[in-house]
């Protein structure tokens, strides 16, 4: 299955020096689309005059979610753009195989995960839980649904995508291309907090891994979509970056931070150590090398 994710990384233009420079371009026509939408938006009234606040706060979840999720489009679109005008790669490429199916694999087996988590939190610590649900709950949901949807798909596409087949190319093994992978990815959420980008550098290797054994970003996708959507409208932790949004649960337990570093970095790793064997169960002689 790896070979199939280089396959599609090996497509177009892939000299090197094209990744760092390729992705410095991506942010400049992100930046540019995005100033070329919100400002006249803005001078029409249409968005609102501070969009860094409204990116900000999250104790206001509809305009946050939806600000995040057109921000990320942004970079998307940049990153489209920038892979097909100086790589010659076409958005398929970047993806690699997609299924429907893996996705949502991926949503449902992660979902089952972090809620597990969640329920093991509540087992330790039951005071630090209390039920919020406010009246307002489904549109803050369905916000949370349309902005996440497009921030977690726009992350897989840079980091799972593109920076990993950069990657992958350059230092051709699968495992230290997952690590660096996973540290870039950790390193953009250092604003969170060193245990939030610790766990994200964990996830990013996991998801890096996964993204070369299934051939595309698909899985990942789904599991993206899952944790950050259970986070953001279903257990929402004071501690996390969505603290301040009215979830139907709130949970107060920072001493159980590194504790759900650690069951985070157990679920991500039984995870991808079971999608690799079932992929391994679909490969020529796979039953032999079982047995």
């Amino acid at each position: 299955m790896t070979a199939t994710f280089l396959d599609y990384a090996a497509r177009g233009k892939t000299a090197w020096w094209r990744y760092p420079v390729g992705f410095v371009v991506a942010v400049l026509i992100a930046i540019a689309v995005g100033v070329a939408l919100l400002v006249p938006a803005q001078l029409l009234g249409l968005a609102p005059s501070d969009v860094t606040d409204g990116l900000l706060d999250s104790s206001r979840p509809a305009p946050f979610f939806l600000l995040n999720g057109l921000i990320f489009g942004f970079v998307l679109v940049g990153f489209v753009v920038a892979a097909r005008w100086f790589h010659g790669k076409t958005f398929g490429d970047i993806i690699g195989r997609w299924s429907w199916r893996g996705f949502g694999a991926g949503l449902g087996i992660w979902t089952l995960v972090v809620a597990a988590a969640a329920a093991i939190d509540f087992a330790i610590a039951p005071s630090g839980f209390s039920l919020a649900a406010p009246p307002q709950w489904p549109v803050i949901a369905l916000a949370a649904l349309a902005g996440l949807a497009v921030q977690t798909f726009a992350e897989e596409f840079v980091f799972r995508g593109y920076l990993t087949q950069g990657l992958l190319l350059a230092l051709k093994r699968p495992e230290v291309t997952a690590l660096v992978s996973g540290l870039l990815f950790g390193a953009m959420h250092i604003p969170n907090g060193v245990p939030h980008a610790v766990s994200a550098t964990i996830t990013g290797t996991a998801f890096a891994f996964i993204a070369m054994k299934t051939g595309g970003v698909a899985f990942t996708s789904g599991m993206h979509l899952a944790n950050n959507l259970f986070a953001a409208v279903f257990v929402v932790s004071r501690g996390d970056a969505f603290r301040g949004s009215p979830g139907l649960v709130s949970q107060d337990t920072p001493h159980l931070m590194w504790w759900d570093t650690g069951v985070g970095a157990v679920g991500l790793v039984a995870v991808a150590f079971l999608v690799a064997r079932y992929l391994q169960r679909g490969e020529p002689g796979g039953a032999e090398k079982r047995s």
